[in-house]
């Protein structure tokens, strides 16, 4: 069984889903308008399938109004990748200061070499 942050990042993976997502995050949108974009180039149980991935991995949410199904994002999903992400961001940030403090070390280091080596005329 996969845990829930493998399944997401999987459903993030496709750029079709992603495009799905791309539009459902201007609002609410039924499968119908979903799929348009993409019948084209692919079957509507093609798209189908991507949003059952979308929704196993709990990204959207589709309910049922009479003959239509709309589908709209689930907010709290992306906040537990954004959660993730932040970890590994806090990590990278203090990283490169921690780069960025050693250069202007170096940096100073060698303009003071610089300015011994200077002749004058």
């Amino acid at each position: 069984m996969q845990d829930h942050l493998s399944q997401t990042f999987a459903a993030l993976a496709d750029p079709t889903r992603r495009a799905m997502l791309a539009r459902l995050s201007q609002g609410e949108a039924n499968v119908s308008d979903l799929a348009k974009p993409f019948l084209t180039d692919m079957s509507l149980p093609a798209i189908t399938k991507h949003l059952k991935v979308l929704e196993k991995a709990k990204l959207i949410t589709k309910t049922r109004e009479a003959q239509w199904r709309p589908c709209k994002l689930n907010g709290d999903a992306f906040k537990d990748v954004a959660d993730w992400v932040d970890e590994y961001r806090i990590f990278w940030e203090q990283s490169f200061d921690r780069l960025d403090a050693y250069l202007k070390t170096v940096t100073s280091k060698e303009k003071k070499k610089g300015k011994k080596h200077v002749r004058k005329k």
